[in-house]
């Protein structure tokens, strides 16, 4: 397969309602969606950075230029049997995981279509519904929290996610605990504990929570593991696990029991099915996280949840969660009876995208 061209737009999509976390206030989705072209098929991947470096240090900015100046040239006009080959093509740039996802995952989308499978067969993937929760971002006091988690529920989503700092954890978790005795309920603090906090999560090691994700620094592995083995509740890694290194070293330090495994953040598909399958040798278990992708992440996260050892609600909520208006012709709904949404059964990643809206919420556009 020879790659003839690619197109690379920036596009912001409007939220429903902002969302708030540590660090990150934002009304829209900002991300890069690339287009590979090859054989009469097109293979969409997208990049869901941010435009501030309070996730990780990529940004819109940074990713374009990456894409621009140094990955796309290298990827352009080769000649590819397999998309695992993108990793060694890419392997002269250092870093850059999410720029290298983009890619990647349309290198997938594209091999999928050309075998004639969607991308969860393609991959070897062993359900056609996912199960997933909800992310809550921090509200501005207790009732509008209870109010917007009773809606969630409501809704059908049976796992909820709540975004927590040392002065809300307890409170904001013990009354959703108080109100939902059987729900399962985690929460995201996205680094900004410390060990000095340890009665804390000894506290929250009361309210049978499902996991607690990335309680302490962002590029922390041996903390992580000094409060694993203080507390009851599992930690889950997210931030720290950006590669198969990592991976292998939270597994020897015993930093957590859970990773959040998200593909643009350990350079798309190709890394995550190795991460997978390590994770699935060591007893390690996993569930996908969400960058509020757009409905092309969204689809692609959906056939990576497919795999075995994703065995937690993944972050991929119903179109309806985020966004008015999407840049893919089908809405990605929820199944409320069972809180699944369904793993979309056409070719590559499944959806068809709407070439209105995606010009309609495009910055700019590059074609090379």
């Amino acid at each position: 397969m020879k790659i003839e061209r690619i197109d690379l737009y920036y596009v912001e999509i409007p939220f429903i309602y902002p969302f708030k976390t540590n660090g990150i206030n934002v009304d829209s989705h900002s991300c890069l969606i690339v287009k590979i072209y090859s054989d009469g098929l097109i293979g969409y991947g997208e990049c869901p950075t941010f435009n501030q470096p309070f996730y990780n240090y990529e940004t819109i900015t940074t990713a374009h230029h990456i894409l621009k100046d140094f990955l796309i040239p290298l990827l352009l006009h080769k000649n590819i049997n397999s998309p695992q080959e993108i990793n060694q093509i890419l392997s002269p740039v250092r870093g850059h995981q999410m720029a290298k996802s983009a890619l990647d995952c349309a290198l997938w989308d594209l091999f999928a279509k050309e075998k004639n499978l969607p991308l969860s067969r393609y991959i070897n993937g062993v359900r056609e519904k996912v199960t997933v929760g909800v992310s809550v971002s921090l509200q501005s006091n207790m009732e509008a929290l209870i109010n917007r988690v009773n809606a969630y529920v409501e809704e059908g989503y049976q796992r909820i996610k709540l975004k927590i700092s040392p002065d809300n954890a307890f409170s904001c978790l013990s009354a959703i605990r108080e109100s939902y005795p059987d729900l399962m309920l985690m929460g995201d603090a996205n680094s900004v504990f410390t060990l000095d906090d340890i009665e804390l999560f000894k506290q929250l090691d009361n309210l049978n929570l499902l996991m607690i994700e990335q309680p302490l620094a962002y590029d922390d592995l041996l903390e992580h593991s000094q409060l694993q083995s203080q507390i009851k509740t599992p930690l889950c890694l997210d931030e720290s696990i950006n590669s198969i290194n990592d991976t292998l070293n939270a597994i020897a330090l015993k930093s957590c029991q859970i990773i959040n495994l998200k593909q643009s953040r350990v350079g798309g598909i190709t890394n995550t099915i190795n991460i997978h399958n390590i994770c699935k040798k060591a007893g390690i278990k996993l569930w996908c996280g969400g960058m509020l992708e757009s409905g092309i992440g969204r689809a692609t996260n959906l056939h990576i949840a497919s795999l075995a050892q994703f065995q937690f609600p993944a972050d991929i909520s119903a179109t309806n969660r985020y966004f008015k208006e999407d840049i893919i012709a089908q809405n990605i709904t929820l199944n409320p009876q069972d809180s699944t949404i369904n793993v979309p059964q056409k070719l590559g990643i499944g959806v068809d995208i709407d070439q209105h809206n995606l010009d309609f919420f495009t910055i700019f556009k590059e074609s090379y």
